[in-house]
Parts: C-alpha cells; sequence; structure tokens
C-alpha cells in the first residue's frame, strides 16, 4: 500500500528529516582517527533525545534481536547495518553513519559516509561516484516517471565507473513507518515498475561496492559486508516526488558547516 502525503504530513517529515540531517552533522565532529563507532552513537542518541525525537532504528527489528544502537555505524567493507561499538576508526577508513528519527509521528531516515583523515584516489573515487549517483536518481524522482527510472540512473552511472551496485538492499518509502511501499531499488531498467505520483515520500539510497555486487550478512544477524570485503559507500536522501523536480527533505549542507574536517566533507554539484 502506497501512502500519498498531504503538505502537512510533508512539512511534519521535514521536519523529522532535517533532525537527521542535524544529527549526522552533529556526528561529523567526532569523526577522525582513534574515536570508538559507540561515543558516535551515544553522542546521536543525546542529540535526537534532546530534540524531544526517539531514535528509529534502536530496538527495530525481531523481537529475538532487535537492532542495539541510534545508528548504523558501517565501516570500510560493511556496507550497512553496522553496530556501533569499540571499533576505532583509523586513518583511511571510510565509515557509512546511518540515522533515522520518529518525530511527531513522522520518520526521517538518511547517510552519508565520510572520509576518515586521507584516503586513497580509488577510494574517493568511490565515495564521489556513489553521491552522484544519488543525485541522477533523485533526478528521475518525479511525478509520472518509474521506479525503474531512478534505479537506471544508479545503476548505469555506477556500473560505468566499473563499481558494483547492490541487488540484496534497496531504498524504500517512508511517513509514519519507517519502511513503507514501494522499495526502490538501485539497479532497474527505464520504464519499468511502480508508476510515481505527486505525494508519495521515498528514501533513495545508493549502496555501491568497489568491487562486486555481492554481499554476505555477519553472524551478528544485521552486519552486511561486500562478499569480496572491498569498501563500500553509502548516500541517502528523504524525497517528495512532485510534478516538476523532487522535493528534497533532507541536506548534507549542516555536515559540511559542522565537520571537524571539511575538506574531506564531499557534496555535489
Amino acid at each position: 500500500m502506497i501512502y500519498l502525503k498531504s503538505d502537512r504530513e510533508i512539512e511534519k517529515m521535514r521536519a523529522s528529516a532535517q533532525l537527521v540531517s542535524h544529527t549526522l552533522a552533529e556526528v561529523s565532529k567526532y569523526i577522525e582517527p582513534g574515536v570508538e563507532t559507540g561515543k558516535l552513537d551515544v553522542i546521536a542518541e543525546d542529540f535526537i533525545k534532546k530534540h524531544n525525537a526517539r531514535p528509529a532504528f534502536k530496538g527495530y527489528g525481531p523481537a529475538d534481536n532487535p537492532f542495539p544502537g541510534t545508528l548504523c555505524i558501517s565501516v570500510n567493507e560493511e556496507v550497512v547495518h553496522g553496530i556501533p561499538g569499540k571499533r576505532v576508526l583509523k586513518e583511511g577508513d571510510i565509515v557509512s553513519v546511518d540515522c533515522g528519527v520518529e518525530l511527531d509521528g513522522y520518520f526521517g531516515d538518511h547517510a552519508y559516509t565520510f572520509a576518515v583523515g586521507e584516503c586513497d584516489d580509488e577510494t574517493w573515487h568511490l565515495l564521489k561516484t556513489t553521491l552522484a549517483s544519488l543525485y541522477k536518481g533523485i533526478e528521475e524522482a518525479k511525478h509520472g516517471k518509474r521506479i525503474g527510472d531512478i534505479g537506471y540512473a544508479v545503476q548505469s552511472h555506477c556500473e560505468a565507473e566499473g563499481f558494483g551496485v547492490v541487488r540484496d538492499l534497496v531504498g524504500h518509502g517512508l511517513g509514519r513507518s519507517l519502511h513503507e511501499d514501494p522499495s526502490v531499488p538501485n539497479y532497474g531498467k527505464k520504464g519499468r515498475g511502480e508508476r510515481l505520483r505527486s505525494g508519495m515520500t521515498l528514501a533513495i539510497e545508493p549502496m555501491i561496492n568497489m568491487g562486486t555486487w555481492k554481499v554476505k550478512t555477519l553472524n551478528d544477524g544485521w552486519t552486511i559486508i561486500t562478499a569480496d570485503n572491498k569498501y563500500s559507500a553509502h548516500f541517502e536522501h528523504d524525497v517528495v516526488i512532485r510534478e516538476g523536480e523532487a522535493d528534497i527533505l533532507s541536506t548534507f549542507d549542516y555536515i559540511a558547516e559542522l565537520s571537524k574536517n571539511p575538506d574531506n566533507v564531499i557534496l555535489y554539484g
């Protein structure tokens, strides 16, 4: 079931998405070699609660194995759903920080992949290509297009650069629930899939690997890594389908303003 949102609901979602944006920026101030991922998680949880919202990921999932963190923090070969803990970031790492909040009954959910210190040229290329593919997908997210148009835009851009596009994990609708219909794959064919309609709200999130597109899940039941242990990048925005260009509810601008390492902040355009 796909729910089209009213203007009032969209503004509530914008507030949630913007809180995620501010949370990612707050976390970015502490991303540097030597920091434990668990420290970043505590910072995010405190920040979200101080803004009268609820961390959407903490406790999410099956009753016998709920996700334990506020953030999904995925380092290097970890694609998504990395569990925060004692892992220490080091120079040359990349770290995807995925955050979700519930504010006033509506969800925001997006992600950014940070460089920790200096990265090699191949890693920078992965990050820049993945971020560019996000915006190329968003360019196709407009009334009258189809889900396959988004996936095709992401896939064709990344595969042309020699990277693998994850098939097992996809973007999604969101609103009153963290995950709603429709699914939004990062691969596909033009003109295929669900028709996009004004008022649909989507989380578009390319997950792109330096090597193979194949992934596997670790024994913790959450952390997903690349099958060849090569690096993976992940960027995500929340958008509203409109008659013209999509309305992007989230932003990375706050990260650029607050990051301790602004030279390592990648922005598109």
